[in-house]
This record gives structure tokens, C-alpha cells and sequence, in this order.
């Protein structure tokens, strides 16, 4: 089993456009190209969601993946997504490109809350409104 620090080679081949591309992307984030490249794998691979609660972080293997350090320096994953939203060349209200960025939130909210009822761990109260941890 590798250990957490051991480095690994991985190649991919790319347009050379692409490649230009990324390399500015990278000088602008004042990452190196290959740390933009895991970032943005990683990014990617997470679907910018937060691991679920008691997550032990295994891969489909069952192996235990090491959480990657700065899977998003300076917090710019939010300024990607962004980015890429604009990518389209289309004009944006606030309303719209806040609704891409929140496409599915509530689709998540309610499956979190529905499954943390099933397990007793918060229930919902008419007559007080509202949702509360079950203790």
C-alpha cells in the first residue's frame, strides 16, 4: 500500500489549445501545472460536495483515499464555477447564474432531511414550524 506522501506519474494527452488553456488558467491561480491539474480532478471527482457525515473517505475498492490538500486554494472553486458557467459567451441576471450555481440544493435538502428523519436523528414540528435534532 503506497503511503500518503509517495508521488505517482499519471499521463494524459491533450490538445495542445487545451493544454495552453490550463497553463494560464494555472499562472492565474499561481499553481503549478500539475497542481492545477489534481485540483481540478479532485474538483471535479467530488462534485464540490462535502463528503457524507461518518464518510471513511474509501474508494469503490475499499480502499481509503487521503483527503488531497488544497483541493481548492484560496477557496476558488466557486470562481471556477463561475467561469465555467460564463464559458457559454451568454449574459447572466444574478437570479439565473445563482440558480445554476444552486441547480440542486433543494433536491439535496430535502432527500438529507428525509433521511435523517428515517433515522431519528431530526424530526419536524407543525406546530413549531420548523425542523430540529431528535436527541
Amino acid at each position: 500500500m503506497a503511503s500518503d506522501s509517495e508521488r505517482a506519474t499519471v499521463r494524459t494527452y491533450i490538445p495542445a489549445y487545451q493544454k495552453e488553456q490550463w497553463q494560464a488558467h494555472a499562472e492565474e491561480l499561481d499553481m503549478s501545472q500539475s497542481e492545477f491539474v489534481r485540483t481540478m480532478v479532485q474538483a471535479g471527482r467530488s462534485g464540490f460536495e462535502p463528503p457524507e457525515a461518518g464518510s471513511s473517505g474509501a474508494t469503490d475498492d475499499g480502499a481509503v483515499e487521503p483527503h488531497s490538500p488544497d483541493a481548492t486554494p484560496g477557496g476558488e472553486a466557486l470562481k471556477d464555477r463561475v467561469q465555467d458557467i460564463l464559458a457559454d459567451g451568454d449574459y447572466y441576471e444574478w437570479d439565473d447564474l445563482l440558480a445554476e450555481l444552486t441547480d440542486d440544493i433543494e433536491d439535496r435538502l430535502e432527500d438529507a432531511l428525509q433521511e435523517l428523519q428515517s433515522e431519528n436523528e431530526v424530526q419536524y414540528s407543525g406546530r413549531h414550524g420548523g425542523y430540529v435534532r431528535d436527541e
